[in-house]
Parts: structure tokens; C-alpha cells; sequence
């Protein structure tokens, strides 16, 4: 059998190793960057026309950064086009295999979620693997999951967009507008999401924010179980309720539960605190990529925010962060990156002033110059107008603020 990879990233690599370890195929690899190293005695495709004569192919495995419509125009067949996703949820033989798989997704908190359901599940004794969107790619856990009894995946709309099959347990946490850099529209978005519970069976469970019109719509098209979660909270804590719904569904004891939610640290690039200098604390949400992720950092201080916001545009109206500053905390604005004089335009200058940098580096001194309390980085955007991607932007950040201890200290 003659496959493509499509794109020779973390995730390809997984892949192309797994394949050629298991599987026997012609394996191609196509990659738009010229400058690709491939493995030994492999064959490829690379630079701008990578993606043509992909018909020639039986199968071609696509990544989730490529667009799946730009595969779609390009491949006849629709059922030539696969992906790790979709090979590891087809590897499974429920006469062998007994994990129960939960599927976590949504658009903001979906890590947060995902983490504390799998440390609940293993500090209960439940043998559980954690994957997805998150840490290795999931190939690499295959066969620890084949023999695990959990596995939870963080799953993005590119990873669900062309499954035709659901976990066991769907989770969907907060829905919003996001990728439509990305996706056709926002309706593609929200149809690539409800893959997580479409194919599931009657007998199986879907959790959901009761609250949120788009996570309820996207359960509605499960025809599993339903189990509303309605939120006392509505911020962080929200996602530690629908952790621990999901963790009493799988027998967890309350007091583990609520052991696990008091020495839960949180996750890097989510609302995390980096240090504090000379009596100003510096918070870094690079995974904040949407104007509603920000909305909700902004909104769990009470302290002067000094915010610096700015990135790659995906094609967002920045109306409501602009009110949302108005109405905040926010007392200076410091904008970078594409889409900064997009944003700048939303917010009233009068009530918030803002400054323009030129990098990030930039907005980081501007922004310890102006704050009393905070510096909160949540772009709302993208990060690949400067960045590989929101953790490498977000590193930088922290290796910004340490080197800032050192700026202050000269100045």
C-alpha cells in the first residue's frame, strides 16, 4: 500500500515511525518546507506543490495543521484521507481491548479539563493514559492504552473534523468562535466539534456546560446520554465541576477528587504565574488565543492589569474584549504583533491608554514601566506571525520576565 504523511512535524514523525514499524507500507512523506530532513531511504514530495497528485496515493495521513477542506480538494476519494487520530481510535478491538476511552473538547479549558480528569482517575488506582492535543502524540501511547482502563484525549476540531467515530465518554467544555482562520466558516468549526459525540452509541455518556447555548447544541447531536453539568462558577473552577462530574460518573471517591483539585498546580501557558518583581506580578496565558479566553483572565483579577495583547489574526471581531477592558481592571494596553492596530481600534483610548510595540520583547519592558500590581500577557490571537506556536511564545515570555529582573536591576 502506498501512504502519504502530510507534514513531517512532532506529529508526522510519530507516525511515519509507528507505520514503518508496523505496518509495511510505501510510506511518502510530502511537506511544504523545502528544507525537510527526511529518513533514510524514504521517499517525499516537498515546497509549495506538495500537495499535488495526492490521488495517487491509497491513503494519505494528513496532520492537524493542514487544513482538511485543502486536502479535501485534492483527493477524489474521501475515503483515502486518515489521520493518527482517526488510525489510533481504529486500532482498538473491543473483544481484546478494554479501555474506556473520554474525549475532551471545547474552546476554552479543555487542558485544564482533560489533566484533572486524568489525575483523578489515576489517583484513584485506574490504570490511564493522557494524550490528544497534549504532550506526545497519541500514536506513541498505543499500546500503553490497549491496556489501560481510561484514556483521556484532549481533542481540537482539526483532530475531529473527518472522525467517524466518538468516545466512549464526551466531554465538551466551553464552545466559542475560533479558528476561522483555519475553518470555511463558523459552522464547519462547531460541525468538526460535534464529532465527539455524533457517533456515539445510546448506551454511552455525553457531559456539557448546561449554560452554553453552542456546548448544549453540540450534545444535542450525540445520541448517547445525556449529563448536563450547570457550573457554580464561572471561571477557572468551572472546568474543576466538570472534572469531578465526569470523575464520579467513573467511580471516583469524593475525597480523591478533592484531594486532586487542592494540589493541582495548573497548566503551563493557562492564567500561570511567573514571578514577581519589585511588587509587580507577571501572569502568562499565551494559550489564550481568542478574544473570550482573555475576557476571562482579564476578569479573574482585581488588581490594576497592565495587559499586553496581540498576535496572529484568525479573523476575530475584538468588539467585546474592547468593552470588556472598559469595564475591567485594565488600566494600560500594550498591543504587538499582525493584528495590534485591529485590536487597538475596539478600545477607548481615553479610559485605557495603549502603547504599540514592535515585538514582544518590547511590550514587556513597556508594560513593567506602566503596572501597579499585574502584567498580564493573554493575546487573544494566534501565535504564528512570530511563533511555531502558543507554548514557544509563551516560553519566551517567561525568559522575557526572568531577563526583565535583570533590566530592572540596571535601570
Amino acid at each position: 500500500m502506498k501512504i502519504a504523511i502530510l507534514g513531517f512535524g512532532r506529529e508526522g514523525q510519530a507516525l511515519y515511525k509507528y507505520i514503518k514499524k508496523n505496518k509495511g507500507w510505501d510510506i511518502w512523506i510530502l511537506d511544504k518546507n523545502p528544507n525537510i530532513l527526511f529518513p533514510k531511504n524514504t521517499k517525499g514530495v516537498v515546497g509549495k506543490d506538495y500537495l499535488e497528485n495526492l490521488d495517487n496515493f491509497d491513503l494519505v495521513f494528513r496532520s492537524p495543521g493542514i487544513p482538511y477542506l485543502l486536502i479535501r480538494e485534492k483527493v477524489k476519494d474521501e475515503s483515502k484521507i486518515s489521520s493518527m487520530t482517526k488510525l489510533f481510535f481504529g486500532s482498538f478491538d473491543p473483544a481484546q481491548d478494554k479501555p474506556k476511552i473520554i474525549g475532551i473538547t471545547g474552546t476554552k479549558g479543555k487542558g485544564t479539563t482533560s489533566t484533572l480528569i486524568y489525575q483523578m482517575l489515576k489517583n484513584s488506582g485506574f490504570k490511564t493514559v493522557l494524550s490528544g492535543n497534549m504532550g506526545k502524540p497519541m500514536i506513541d501511547y498505543l499500546k500503553e492504552s490497549k491496556k489501560a482502563d481510561f484514556v483521556v484525549l484532549e481533542l481540537s476540531s482539526f483532530q475531529l473534523q473527518d472522525m467517524a467515530t466518538s468516545p466512549d465518554i464526551a466531554v465538551v467544555v466551553d464552545m466559542f468562535p475560533d479558528h476561522l482562520d483555519a475553518h470555511k466558516n463558523i459552522k464547519e468549526y462547531y460541525n468538526a466539534k460535534s464529532n465527539i459525540g455524533r457517533y456515539q452509541k445510546k448506551s454511552d455518556v455525553i457531559f456539557y456546560f448546561k449554560n452554553n447555548p453552542i456546548s448544549t447544541k453540540i450534545a444535542s447531536a450525540s445520541p448517547a446520554i445525556k449529563k448536563p453539568v450547570s457550573p457554580k462558577n464561572n471561571n477557572l473552577k468551572k472546568n474543576f465541576e466538570m472534572a469531578t462530574a465526569v470523575a464520579r460518573y467513573c467511580k471516583c471517591s469524593q475525597a480523591v477528587i478533592n484531594k486532586t483539585i487542592k494540589n493541582f498546580k495548573g497548566l503551563e501557558h493557562r492564567l500561570e504565574f511567573v514571578k514577581t518583581i519589585n511588587g509587580i506580578s507577571f501572569y502568562n496565558d499565551s494559550a489564550g488565543t481568542n478574544p473570550v479566553a482573555t475576557i476571562a483572565a482579564i476578569k479573574s483579577f482585581d488588581n490594576p492589569i497592565v495587559l499586553i495583547v496581540g498576535g496572529k489574526d484568525k479573523g476575530f471581531n475584538y468588539d467585546s474584549l474592547g468593552l470588556a477592558i472598559k469595564n475591567s481592571t485594565v488600566k494600560n494596553v500594550v498591543l504587538f504583533g499582525e493584528n495590534k492596530d485591529k485590536i487597538l481600534k475596539t478600545i477607548d483610548t481615553k479610559k485605557c491608554p495603549c502603547e504599540t510595540a514592535k515585538n514582544l520583547e518590547e511590550a514587556v519592558k513597556i508594560a513593567f514601566s506602566k503596572a501597579e500590581a499585574i502584567v498580564l500577557f493573554s493575546p487573544a490571537s494566534a501565535s504564528f506571525d512570530m511563533f511555531n506556536n502558543y507554548a514557544e511564545r509563551g516560553e519566551k515570555f517567561k525568559d522575557l520576565v526572568a531577563s526583565t529582573t535583570n533590566w530592572y536591576t540596571k535601570h
